[in-house]
């Protein structure tokens, strides 16, 4: 087992108190005389301004459109706190726009609305494109995130990504790739069951259908999600099937994966003792799983995945979306196909592999440097291949540039921390009290 890292609740305040946030805004070219200040404004600036309004597409050429990614957010189903709001939700998406830029060296920025419904997103997201290389949706309550992603999907011309559903997909596939390996089974011959129904259930779904697992059953709060039920949405309704199976320990029967993305506490041993041979556990509910990965060996788990840091086999978003989203901007990509995040999938799986792979190790550290600039590759060559690129490179050109980047914003933080060369460090501090005291 991994070291278990505690963190008190007054540290974490402190954590964000001391630095104001988690990110700030950098000038990325230089300004340090009245040369820079004429070509950076004015009069210099109207020059490009010409430019793209003649051609549109010399935005990325002449801006940071092509490096930048909107993370936006309703704040109505963040972490496991629930309708907390877009002011409550923004620390949340502060830490997502940290870990693009450290993870890949992708400039995000925090978009949190306080929006009615998914009208108002779609509205709002709309209307701040032409900033943005990508939208990465975030912390959105289903079915409000299908309607969302997929109406932008239509009208947008740059990637729209809920990571929620694929950036989790694409992980837990990559996990479950190695897994059969490690098991010796084949994704057509398994039986796998999913609980919860949500954004990353019915995500995962798809992405499992398209990888060739046919035998799939999810389940929700009211049991397994069957056709003859007329309690369905039109989402849950694509997951259907025809099952005599109506709970979920009635079709975890001879099972051999269990995906939970679901709450705490709902698999039982006796539930895994079960399954069929060498059963296959990802208890990924957080911050408490399914079931205790310690319950769940006792029960014949043969590998067991969660979505903690303090266990083996930890499946966390961040092996994902870095990657996925510094593939479509090296690329220019219109959209992000279902190709790319196959492809994403098994770039990551790649990682870990020979004498490497095993039951305590089937998916990479997310502190493994290798992971962003590997994933890239593969969803820039898928990109290429489904022609949603703007721009031709190579993809090995796309991995190059995404490991110097990932090294560039490893440096560069140690360096800042070490250094204090980051803003919040003045030593001037601005004293004083608010409405709230």
């Amino acid at each position: 087992m991994a070291e278990e890292i505690k963190v008190s609740a007054k540290q974490a305040l402190n954590y964000h108190k001391k630095y104001g946030g988690k990110i700030e805004v950098f000038s990325k070219s230089p300004i340090i005389d009245q040369k820079d200040l004429s070509l950076a404004y004015t009069p210099g600036v109207a020059e490009p301004s010409r430019e793209i309004a003649e051609n549109p597409e010399k935005i990325y050429e002449y801006t940071s459109k092509g490096n930048l990614v909107a993370v936006v957010t309703d704040g109505s189903a963040v972490l496991g706190l629930g309708s907390i709001g877009a002011k409550a939700a923004l620390p949340v998406m502060e830490g997502k726009c940290a870990l693009f830029k450290v993870f890949a060296g992708v400039d995000a920025f925090p978009i949190a609305l306080e929006a009615e419904g998914s009208t108002d997103i779609i509205d709002c997201v709309k209307k701040i494109s032409p900033t943005f290389g990508g939208v990465n949706l975030e912390d959105i309550k289903a079915p409000r995130c299908f309607e969302v992603e997929e109406k932008l999907k239509k009208e947008l011309d740059i990637p729209v990504f809920h990571d929620d559903q694929h950036g989790t997909a694409v992980v837990v596939l990559a996990a479950l790739i190695n897994t059969l390996k490690v098991v010796g089974k084949k994704p057509g011959k398994i039986k796998v069951v999913i609980t919860g129904a949500g954004a990353a259930g019915i995500a995962i779904h798809r992405i499992l259908r398209n990888y060739g697992v046919r035998d799939i059953t999810v389940t929700d709060s009211r049991g397994v999600i069957n056709k003859d039920r007329e309690d369905l949405n039109e989402y849950k309704k694509r997951v259907a099937r025809e099952s005599d199976a109506t709970t979920l320990n009635q079709a975890l029967v001879d099972c051999d994966v269990f995906i939970g993305v679901s709450k705490k506490d709902i698999l039982s041993k006796q539930m895994v003792e079960s399954m069929g041979g060498d059963p296959i556990i990802f208890a990924l509910a957080n911050p408490d799983p399914e079931i205790k990965p310690e319950l769940a060996k006792e029960g014949g788990a043969k590998i067991v995945a969660t979505g903690r840091s303090d266990y083996p086999n930890q499946i966390n978003n961040v092996l994902g979306f870095p990657g996925i989203f510094r593939g479509c901007l090296d690329i220019q990509a219109k959209a992000v196909t279902e190709g790319m995040k196959l492809a994403a999938a098994h770039a990551l799986a790649e990682l870990v592999a020979g004498d490497q792979l095993n039951e305590e190790y089937i998916i990479p550290d997310p502190f493994d440097e290798r992971v962003a600039p590997h994933v890239a590759e593969a969803v820039a060559e898928a990109g290429l291949k489904e022609g949603v690129a703007r721009r031709r490179v190579s993809p090995e050109s796309v991995r190059q540039h995404t490991h110097c980047l990932v090294n560039i914003g490893h440096r560069t933080m140690k360096e800042i921390y070490e250094q204090h060369l980051s803003t919040h460090v003045c030593s001037v501090h601005i004293n004083g009290s608010t409405e709230n005291g």
